[in-house]
């Protein structure tokens, strides 16, 4: 599974499986392509609430991964770039883990995910 695959597990559960378009059965609520709407700030915070310590997830995407138990290592935040097309430089982590906060947010809401208005890019 890709890593933007288990960060989109880890927030909407097995309903991620159904929302990727298979073109199966899937919704009970049969009403074709539309994605039910997961409110994704409550469920990051009681992630990171959980955890027991300060994660910033709303702007920093190793404690948004921390907190949802997905490897965070450089190498792990490089294949993630690689997986959303990162086209800048990969050693320049800094500019890299911005960039991937706000794809996956980006990504988040475009697959369903109701995001905070401060964090809609």
């Amino acid at each position: 599974m890709s890593i933007f695959g288990k960060i989109m597990g880890a927030i909407f559960g097995t309903k991620a499986e159904a929302a990727e378009p298979a073109g199966g059965a899937g919704s009970a609520a049969g009403g074709g392509a539309s994605v039910p709407m997961v409110d994704v700030a409550p469920i990051l915070d009681k992630a990171v609430a959980a955890k027991g310590e300060k994660l910033e997830w709303r702007t920093s995407i190793v404690d948004l991964m921390k907190a949802l138990d997905i490897d965070s290592s450089l190498t792990a935040r490089k294949e993630l770039a690689k997986e959303l097309n990162y086209d800048g430089d990969t050693n320049d982590s800094a500019k890299m883990n911005i960039w991937l906060h706000k794809q996956v947010m980006t990504k988040l809401a475009a697959n369903g995910g109701k995001l905070p208005d401060d964090l809609k890019h």
